[in-house]
């Protein structure tokens, strides 16, 4: 599972005269990941399309165009069946003329809307001012201005013009109509130039009969009969969907896979009576291929195994060479090049990442950072040991646990791709918080469920760490994330440790893996160590006794482990020194990138610190025995009474909302109070539930990304593409 499938290279070599059986076959084999020519092999040239591309094309872009205009979805087909061509012509034709009538008709109406609003929209203005339109021009000794300002302006401005002999404003509510007798010896035009300084829109004044009130009627009659005749061509159009989305959705399949099988060629070599068409196939899937295309040409095409792919990258050990001897298909390309059996390309394998049914679904946060080269590692088991367990330490809480699963089964029962394997995640990362939940002491939304139980029932861990009873469970927290980065990151050290020597040889693998494995563990082995005790904090060393409930007593590395720890590091230092001297400047990564993962306690207490206050504010809480114990949430008007009566007993944190509603006696004060803090509760809850998302979810896989793939994984892999369709509409019976 650390591993791609195994890959090998193969070829198919033939007569061209059997090329459309070779590309059927292989087409339905569904298994060769065809790789395009590259020019190789000398005398031989870039295929073409088959006869008849360009016609399958011309209807494919028909239909999708129709499926467009229609607005047909994938779930829209019935059943699926076989479509033969003369049915497939047939129908496509008579689809595509009712579509394209209706859709002309269609966008006819709608222009013709367009219009009528635009003119409406002219025409208000007018209608508002409430003038008949031949008063607005037409005048010897006037001249007449309409346009969208203020009225009081415009009357400031022409009293104060020199050009201006009498003047009358008519307004309506945005919009006004100035008259005005221009003096003796005025220039044409002088209205408008007198109102130059003022902000006025000018609007031209429609020709048209009717009163602008009757003409607005008018059209918006009109307007409402072309909406009922584009309201029927939309029905007709729907009629229409409801009738041909499934033949529409089988054409475009049909058509697609017609459309791949014709311009298959263009990716292989040809010559006028030869072909070639290499790529990559599963070695475990070779045979069946080279039986596929035996069965449907004989011995008129051969499928050779050309390499198969190590799990290395480029250099002297990439390929492991698998062909024994001559073949056909090395005679073929020996007489089509006259130069022998051409070297074969150096393209890499694709990549099938190969995981099991749990941990497939987290391809995706991998594939999210990059789909792993053939050559490397695959870390996706990896992911799917950690990622869980750090997102359910972070969140530890039963009540959000079973909403993050109930949303990932939603996701996971409803949706297929990429949203399927999102809920699968969300499956596994809501059943480890629900664990880490009831480790935290049956934590419900921030509530100790365990202090419900009948008796003096105590639970192992009490809490989170956010009681002053329980600080010490807080930094044992702190030193379980340190640990716990400390063996994710040897893992990532080996894995490179492991890569370089499979690459290169063991020398290389001590300098680039060996030396940082070397300075992580010496580092982390002296910080755990009695070697210089002082600075080092207790807690270190009790935490262990703390997270095994007893059952485990360390004091510390002795001094002599932590000498060694020292040696360590200056060999590991050394080695880097020699192998890969520019990455000296990183030295101290190793303990930099531990200490990063202390993420996952301030997570922990963040997202329970935010959880308790949101319980705090609805119904309140108190810390017993003299202010040293754990918190309490009160719920009651009766018990916060009994705990504020009680001061040397208990220390009250927050009265809370729902503490004024008294059940004894019933108000309207009270009432409010209950309902405010039920609703503080559930949107707090909510918001908490949203940000546990995108804390604990992104900082887990900042964790993954950053720390643990910068030590042995790079990605960027080809994703493996067999030429080949998975039908969901049609069948080849």
């Amino acid at each position: 599972m650390l591993r791609p499938e195994r890959m090998s290279k193969v070829s198919v070599t033939g007569s061209k005269r059997v090329i459309d059986d070779v590309i059927e076959a292989t087409y339905e084999h569904h298994s060769l990941h065809v790789t395009d020519y590259d020019e190789r092999y000398e005398g031989f040239s870039p295929g073409e399309s088959l006869d008849g591309a360009e016609s399958v094309n011309e209807r494919l872009v028909t239909v999708r165009s129709l499926e467009s205009i229609l607005d047909v979805e994938d779930d829209e087909a019935d059943k699926s069946r076989a479509l033969d061509d003369e049915e497939l012509e047939a129908e496509l034709a008579d689809v595509r003329d009712r579509v394209n009538d209706l859709n002309d008709r269609r966008d006819d109406f709608k222009a013709e809307i367009r219009d009528r609003e635009e003119e409406i929209d002219r025409m208000e203005p007018f209608a508002d001012l409430g003038i008949e339109l031949d008063l607005l021009g037409g005048y010897d000794s006037l001249e007449v201005v309409v346009g969208e300002a203020k009225p009081d302006a415009v009357e400031a401005t022409l009293a104060d013009a020199d050009g201006i002999d009498a003047f009358e404003v008519f307004a309506g509510s945005d919009i006004v109509a100035i008259f005005a007798r221009p003096a003796d010896g005025a220039d044409e035009g002088v209205l408008q130039d007198s109102l130059v300084g003022v902000d006025i829109a000018l609007l031209e004044v429609p020709d048209a009969d009717a009163s602008p009130s009757e003409y607005v009627a008018e059209l918006e009659r009109e307007r409402e009969d072309l909406r009922n005749n584009l309201d029927e061509v939309e029905s007709e159009l729907a009629a229409v969907k409801e009738e041909a989305a499934g033949f529409l959705l089988r054409a475009e399949e049909q058509l697609t896979i017609e459309a791949e099988k014709k311009q298959a060629p263009l990716s292989f070599a040809t010559t006028e009576n030869a072909f070639i068409a290499e790529g990559w196939v599963p070695t475990e899937t070779f045979p069946d291929l080279q039986a596929a295309i035996a069965n449907a040409v004989g011995d008129h095409a051969e499928v050779e195994e050309l390499e198969r792919a190590s799990f290395t990258p480029d250099g002297d050990h990439h390929t492991e060479a698998v062909a024994d001897g001559g073949s056909a298909g090395d005679a073929e390309r020996e007489a089509a090049t006259d130069g022998g059996h051409a070297t074969h390309g150096s393209d890499d394998p694709p990549v099938v990442q190969d995981n099991g049914g749990a941990a497939g679904p987290f391809e995706v946060l991998v594939q999210g950072f990059g789909r792993p080269k053939y050559s490397e590692f695959d870390p996706t088991l990896l992911v799917f040991l950690t990622f869980p367990l750090m997102f359910g330490f972070m969140i530890g809480d039963v009540g959000y646990g079973v909403l993050y699963a109930a949303i990932g089964f939603f996701l996971y029962s409803r949706y297929d791709g990429t949203f399927r394997e999102l809920g699968a995640v969300a499956l596994w990362a809501g059943g480890f918080t629900i664990l880490f939940g009831i480790y935290f002491g049956i934590d419900v939304f921030g509530y100790h469920a365990y202090q419900l139980l009948p008796g003096e029932v105590h639970w192992p861990v009490d809490g989170k760490g956010l009681s002053p009873a329980d600080i010490d469970w807080a930094l044992s927290f702190l030193v379980a994330s340190v640990l716990f980065g400390l063996a994710h990151l040897n893992v990532g050290h080996i894995l490179s440790f492991v890569s370089n020597y499979q690459q290169h040889d063991l020398k290389h693998a001590m300098y680039e893996g060996g030396s940082w494995l070397l300075i992580l563990n010496g580092a982390w082995i002296w910080i755990f160590s009695q070697h210089v005790p002082g600075p080092k904090p207790d807690f270190l060393f009790e935490a262990f006794s703390i997270l095994t409930f007893g059952a485990v007593s360390f004091t510390g590395f002795p001094v002599a482990v932590g000498y060694a720890a020292i040696v360590a590091i200056v060999l590991g230092v050394v080695l880097l020194a020699i192998g890969e001297p520019p990455e000296l400047a990183e030295v101290l990564a190793p303990i930099v990138n531990v200490i990063s993962y202390a993420r996952i306690m301030a997570v922990l207490l963040a997202k329970g610190g935010m959880a308790l206050a949101v319980n705090l504010l609805a119904f309140g809480a108190y810390i017993d025995e003299g202010g040293e114990g754990s918190f309490h949430f009160i719920f009651s008007a009766d018990y916060l009474e009994y705990v504020q009566n009680h001061p040397g007993d208990y220390e009250l944190v927050f009265a809370g909302i729902t503490t004024a509603f008294d059940p004894a006696s019933i108000g309207a004060v009270g009432i409010l109070a209950l309902v405010g803090g039920i609703v503080v509760a559930v949107v707090g809850h909510i918001v908490v539930l949203a940000l546990g998302v995108t804390s604990a979810g992104i900082q887990a896989v900042r964790l993954e990304y950053v720390e643990f793939f910068g030590n042995f994984y790079e990605g960027g892999g080809d994703a493996y593409l067999p030429f080949g369709y998975d039908r969901q509409y049609t069948s080849d019976e």
